[in-house]
């Protein structure tokens, strides 16, 4: 079974909107989020298990995102996990964001999000460590050793 895409159905309420009716452009960042959390759950990774058991979590360090088409009022989508690229302490997400519409798909929107691996208790970046590059998904790239030197892999 592929990883990727993984994807998750979202409906758009009132709450995600604006008062046209066509989804307010920070909504997007919340079903992005959705997506990328329901991703790791699907591998049994709980990202509350990560802070209290193992001192970890992912902050979002950047974020492009391209917007082509709005989402409106009751739209049903479909938001992606496109592809995933490990770095020493950061992942790189693709994502996409998709209207469903009687048998057929439209992309709306594009997005590159890269996470950083933090310690939870100190906020400051870390290596990811071995036990979860382990649980991700054949397809997650590993990072490459040849690129850069280890103080900008760290900084990943």
């Amino acid at each position: 079974m592929n990883a990727f895409p993984f994807s998750l159905a979202l409906s758009v309420y009132w709450e995600d909107t604006d008062a046209g009716g066509v989804v307010y452009h920070a909504s997007y960042l919340r079903f992005l989020e959705r997506a990328r959390t329901e991703w790791f759950r699907s591998l049994g990774v709980f990202q509350s298990t990560l802070g209290a058991a193992h001192d970890l979590v992912f902050a979002i360090r950047s974020m492009s995102i391209e917007f082509r088409l709005p989402a409106r009022l009751d739209d049903r989508l479909e938001v992606r996990v496109d592809a995933v690229r490990m770095g020493r302490a950061s992942l790189h997400f693709r994502q996409s964001v998709w209207r469903q519409e009687a048998g057929r798909s439209e992309l709306l929107l594009t997005a590159a999000v890269r996470a950083a691996c933090l310690s939870a208790s100190r906020f400051k970046p870390r290596v990811i460590p071995e036990h979860l590059r382990r649980l991700l998904p054949a397809e997650v790239a590993r990072p490459e050793r040849d690129k850069g030197s280890s103080r900008q892999e760290a900084k990943e």
